[in-house]
């Protein structure tokens, strides 16, 4: 309850620019406190059933999505890691009361399940809001983009990767720039303002990945490097070094790209080789961050740069 307080207290001093969603611990009243915070101007419901340890079978949701239907406001749900399935369960809640939804993460924790069960559906959404440009890749290629929404899941995902994630991915699966106009900011606009949701069109995304080997060697390195700094371990092996000599390799016509990405991986470098060993944890997890930034928009550089 403290924290739904807090966040429609910001909402109400932003003057209008943040939109409040109630979080729901089912374990606490869950229709309680949603009636009341939407009562008091929340636009919205969050449920987060790993942190909150329920499964979408609970027969406590089915109130829950009757309401946000009653009340004609969507759903934000957590769809990333440490769930088991989860599509057959949610669409059958779905379907039963209308509900407007958006899933969160891409829905990677069952994507393709979730794409066949809710793909085309109208008012039903899928945020951008992944680590893994792949991941969006395969989103893209099983939902239309109407039903496509930037996120950034701040403070894990921050700018400026989470839209260069976005952008590129979008780009690269063929959407047409009123199409990525609407993952950015129109679809996100119709759910806040309560328009009626467009049907879906066809899915425009790719079936078969392909890049330039160069670049799939440096993204090779790179998803050796990310678990490695995670953990706060230097990087002994040289992950690094082995993705910035692939980076001399000009024979693919893409120089622009391997100079970002030299630059970013340079100062990643310098910044992992600083990495404090003790000290205050949580500049020393700033510090692993902003390291982890600069290699995570090298790979999505990486990643989306196409033959």
């Amino acid at each position: 309850r403290a924290g739904n307080d807090r966040t429609l207290e910001f909402a109400a001093r932003s003057g209008g620019t943040l939109i409040p969603f109630v979080r729901l611990d089912m374990n606490e009243g869950p229709i309680e406190e949603a009636t009341r915070c939407l009562d008091l101007g929340a636009r919205g419901i969050k449920l987060h059933p790993r942190a909150q340890k329920f499964l979408l079978n609970d027969e406590r949701l089915a109130p829950v999505f009757e309401l946000a239907a009653e009340r004609q406001v969507p759903i934000l749900i957590h769809g990333g890691r440490g769930l088991p399935p989860i599509a057959d369960d949610l669409a059958t809640l779905v379907d039963r009361y209308d509900a407007q939804l958006i899933v969160a993460h891409a829905g990677i924790a069952d994507l393709a399940a979730l794409a066949d069960r809710l793909g085309g559906k109208a008012g039903v959404f899928f945020d951008t809001s992944v680590w893994s440009p792949v991941d969006l890749l395969g989103l893209y290629r099983l939902v239309g983009p109407e039903q496509v929404v930037y996120a950034s899941d701040y403070p894990y995902g921050q700018q400026p990767a989470s839209l260069l994630i976005a952008v590129r991915t979008a780009r690269l699966a063929g959407f047409d720039e009123e199409q990525v106009r609407d993952v950015l900011a129109h679809n996100a606009d119709g759910i806040a303002n309560g328009q009626t949701p467009r049907e879906p069109s066809a899915p425009k995304g790719i079936d078969i990945f392909q890049q330039p080997m160069t670049f799939a060697r440096i993204h090779q390195y790179l998803s050796m490097a990310t678990p490695l700094l995670w953990t706060r371990q230097q990087d002994t092996v040289g992950v690094l070094g082995l993705a910035l000599n692939a980076c001399d390799d000009r024979s693919n016509g893409h120089r622009d790209e391997l100079e970002q990405i030299r630059e970013l991986l340079t100062t990643a470098r310098e910044m992992w080789r600083a990495l404090p060993e003790e000290g205050d944890d949580g500049d020393r997890m700033a510090h692993t961050r902003a390291t982890f930034r600069l290699i995570h928009l090298a790979d999505i550089v990486a990643v989306t740069t196409g033959a």
